[in-house]
């Protein structure tokens, strides 16, 4: 008997391992129409409860973020009623200091009629305790026991209205006080005021609940600082914390809740004003559309077991004939024929099948071939070749880009190209992470990109990566050493082709405007010749500017760029500007309007070079605003700095917000209408600017237009 329960526990744990065995998953044993059934009913299953619990989880925090926006929105209304209440507690207690009846008791001196005065006038204002004082001493008063010197000393810190929480008191109050006009009798020789004052309690509260709609409760802060720690303090202490409200759903009340703090004029905290709203009623409406969505999901997966068992039949039978021929061609025996037979598109595959047996020993050999052929060809180029996968991990460099980056090709593989590159930050930014020529490869099929190279030894390079796109996860990218002569070179024909090909524009349209004057000098009405004039005077006008920007350009770069300090009016600088563009402003039937602030103070600085600056920023608005539109100058002051600027009406640019259109040779691309600049006038605005030791900004406003502001100290006294 002994030995049958001893073995008793061997057999169950035997039963269950069969058990297991026998429902254990073998993906090598199941049919490839359940598997098929299994897979797309698990992928549905998968996508229905994810979008499900996203959803789910959507619509909760909506619910948690409409409860809490409405606790806060009632505990703003609370407190704004809480001080219209506290302000018309003042007005009331004014008007009870001016009536004649209690000037007339107080001459009297009859305290019983003074009580009953008090009593009628603070029931109809629902006051909670009034009274009447003569210096520090209480002539008459209505209501319970209030220690008035407390109450006094609150309003003499904090003015006509108050609020104040004296440790005698069990609630705290907020009162006004209001002087008395006495006008005869030995009364009139001393301060007599009339204080009113309101216990902030549960009636106010329930007051305060009527009308925001919710509960509110107002929480003594003495009492708070001092009361156990509960649900709510954590609640309260970040509205002390923030200073004006906090809010959160409190899980062990199903609330949500808003704290605001109630400060005294003196800056002390006197009560804490708490509103709620049940969680029930956010969660009923949530509750009822996650049924919904769970049970719309559970009628997908039931549609997708269908669907999936119907095609998983019909695509598992042709399948299965051709596993036994997959096998064989898998395990490498290409002696044996694909046998042909079944669906037409089974038929297609062993034919395929068959296709690719004949031609694998043609292709290795093929393969073979053009890999020696390649490593001849990385390896006799100029460039540096590397190339990577799509996680930009190094798996081959050639010979050239290994001297080019100071390292040996073992030593690097394996590694991420940016560690062995080594590119400069941008502005802090890595071109790894912002505009890498692999990323932008995979995108376009193509990318080219500048990149300055810190090896870890060696001098640092600069050189042109060009990144192809990625061919079976691996990317070539050719890598060609630019040096610091032939980028000066590049940069300097760059340049001599834009002065050339602005100073051919205005000099063809003024020669051909002379051979027309020239030719029709006889025959042309003086209003013609005068057109042609004003066209030679625009055109010099244009060369003027373009070899003034120029000269000037070359003073800032050689730092023979002086500034002259005195005091300006930006008055005469704009106008000095308006006379030298006026022409332009005609030609584009453009209007200037100057909206200088009263009062303006001269500022301090070079007159001939601010003069300079309106005329590079109106000359650019005029570029880009739509004709016959209005061009704005204007100025104000703020403490000792002007600020001045020059708005358009024209679509601005991309650049405005980067700060590239101030960089020297900067030309908008496409943007910018013609005839172009030499992209010089805003990098010698921003230069003057900064030597008169103000900023420049550029933006757009709130009435669509491009605004460029800079500032300029104020004149000191006595220079």
């Amino acid at each position: 008997m002994a030995t049958g329960v001893a073995e008793f526990p061997v057999r169950a744990l035997e039963r269950l391992r069969a058990l297991w065995r026998k429902v254990q998953y073998h993906p090598s044993k199941a049919s490839l129409s359940w598997l098929l059934v299994g897979i797309n009913v698990a992928i549905v299953v998968l996508v229905v409860a994810g979008i499900s619990l996203s959803a789910i989880g959507l619509l909760r925090d909506l619910a948690d973020e409409q409860g809490l926006a409405r606790v806060q929105i009632a505990g703003a209304g609370a407190r704004e009623e809480l001080r219209k209440a506290n302000e018309d507690l003042l007005t009331t207690t004014r008007e009870l200091g001016q009536r004649p009846t209690l000037r007339r008791l107080l001459v009297e001196r009859r305290p019983e009629a003074l009580e009953q005065f008090l009593r009628r006038s603070c029931q109809s204002i629902n006051a909670t305790a009034c009274a009447v004082m003569q210096g520090e001493s209480v002539v008459g008063e209505f209501g319970p026991q209030i220690p008035w010197s407390d109450v006094l000393a609150a309003a003499g810190e904090q003015g006509e209205r108050f609020m104040a929480a004296p440790a005698t008191l069990a609630q705290p109050v907020m009162g006004a006080v209001a002087p008395v006009g006495v006008e005869q009798g030995a009364m009139a020789q001393a301060d007599t005021r009339v204080l009113v004052i309101r216990f902030m309690d549960e009636s106010l509260a329930s007051s305060l609940s009527d009308r925001v709609g919710l509960v509110v409760r107002l929480v003594n802060y003495r009492w708070f600082s001092s009361a156990p720690t509960d649900a709510f303090t954590r609640l309260h202490s970040a509205g002390l914390s923030d200073g004006r409200f906090a809010a959160e759903r409190i899980k062990a009340f199903d609330v949500f809740a808003a704290s605001f703090p109630i400060f005294a004029s003196t800056g002390e905290a006197i009560v804490l004003l708490e509103t709620r709203l049940p969680t029930a009623e956010i969660d009923a409406s949530v509750r009822h559309l996650v049924n919904r969505l769970l049970i719309t999901a559970l009628v997908l997966v039931a549609l997708a077991v269908l669907v999936s068992f119907i095609l998983g039949q019909q695509v598992a039978g042709p399948v299965r004939a051709l596993t036994d021929a997959a096998l064989r061609l898998g395990q490498g025996d290409f002696s044996t024929s694909i046998p042909t037979a079944g669906t037409a598109e089974v038929v297609a595959l062993s034919r395929t099948m068959e296709d690719m047996r004949r031609n694998l020993i043609d292709l290795t050999t093929t393969l073979r071939l053009r890999e020696a052929e390649a490593q001849a060809v990385l390896q006799g180029i100029v460039e540096g070749v590397y190339a990577v996968d799509k996680s930009r991990t190094i798996r081959y460099l050639n010979p050239q880009a290994a001297k080019l980056l100071n390292v040996r090709a073992e030593d690097v593989i394996g590694r991420f190209c940016g560690d062995v590159l080594k590119p400069r930050s941008v502005h802090g930014v890595l071109p790894c992470d912002a505009r890498c020529p692999i990323l932008e490869a995979r995108n376009s099929g193509s990318a080219q990109a500048t990149e300055h190279l810190m090896p870890t030894s060696g001098a640092p390079r600069t050189a042109i990566i060009t990144s192809s796109s990625i061919v079976d996860g691996l990317q070539v990218q050719v890598i060609r050493d630019e040096t610091e002569l032939e980028a000066v070179r590049r940069a300097r024909d760059t340049v001599l082709a834009n002065i050339s090909h602005e100073f051919r524009t205005p000099l063809a349209a003024q020669l051909a405007s002379i051979e027309l004057l020239r030719d029709g000098l006889d025959t042309m009405s003086a209003e013609q010749r005068r057109e042609l004039v004003r066209s030679l005077e625009r055109g010099t006008y244009r060369l003027t500017a373009l070899i003034d920007n120029l000269l000037e350009s070359v003073r800032i770069e050689s730092g023979q760029l002086s500034i002259r300090k005195q005091s300006i009016d930006l008055r005469e600088s704009v106008n000095d500007a308006q006379e030298l563009i006026g022409s332009l402003l005609t030609q584009r039937n453009q209007e200037l309007r100057v909206q200088f602030a009263e009062e303006l103070p001269d500022i301090e600085g070079d007159g001939p070079r601010l003069v300079q600056v309106f005329v590079n920023l109106l000359a650019n608005a005029s570029k880009f605003a739509p004709e016959g539109s209005v061009l704005r100058v204007g100025a104000d002051v703020t403490g000792d700095v002007v600020t001045a600027w020059v708005e358009d009406e024209g679509p601005g640019v991309p650049e405005m917000q980067s700060g590239s259109i101030f960089d020297r040779f900067h030309r908008g691309p496409d943007q910018e209408p013609e005839p172009g600049g030499l992209g010089l006038g805003l990098w010698i605005v921003k230069s003057i600017v900064e030597r008169h030791g103000g900023t420049i900004s550029a933006a757009r406003t709130a009435e669509n237009r491009t605004r460029f502001s800079f500032t300029l100290p104020v004149a000191r006294e006595g220079e």
